[in-house]
């Protein structure tokens, strides 16, 4: 489970002194142990939920530096990307543009969808099932110029 693997890679950290690693492996552990003691969580977190928060706390590093590349803090946008590679390293392999094409595409198919309008029904599949292995925004995107064509 993820949960354990990151446990034992912040022991890993700190017997490495490596602070980087170590800062962004703690604050993963923080949102790990909020949803695990969360209310109906019955002390468990499944893999699919802890890489849910993963790439959500991967999206809000990126999007944190960011804003502070563009207020000129590069010292501060490189330290929260450091910490986002490191927090990377648990995510699924991204999709390549082609890849998430092919699995759109056939998705549309399966769906039935021929138009625009469609789009929230392949929307509500399309998140679930490529979960961790493509940002929202890309998946949005493809379907959108997919059902568009």
């Amino acid at each position: 489970m993820l949960f354990e693997q990151i446990s034992s890679d912040i022991i890993a950290a700190m017997k490495a002194k490596d602070k980087v690693r170590l800062m962004a492996l703690r604050s993963v552990k923080k949102y790990f142990i909020e949803a695990k003691t969360a209310p109906g969580a019955n002390d468990e977190l499944p893999d699919e939920k802890a890489l849910a928060i993963i790439a959500k706390l991967v999206k809000q590093g990126k999007d944190t530096a960011s804003v502070y590349a563009q207020q000129s803090r590069q010292d501060l946008a490189k330290e929260e990307l450091d910490q986002v590679a490191v927090i990377e390293e648990y995510l699924p392999k991204q999709l390549s543009v082609e890849e998430l094409r092919t699995e759109i595409s056939s998705l549309i198919e399966e769906v039935g969808a021929t138009s625009p309008k469609d789009m929230g029904r392949v929307m509500g599949i399309a998140t679930k099932r490529l979960s961790g292995k493509a940002e929202g925004k890309a998946i949005s995107e493809m379907v959108k110029s997919l059902l568009t064509a």
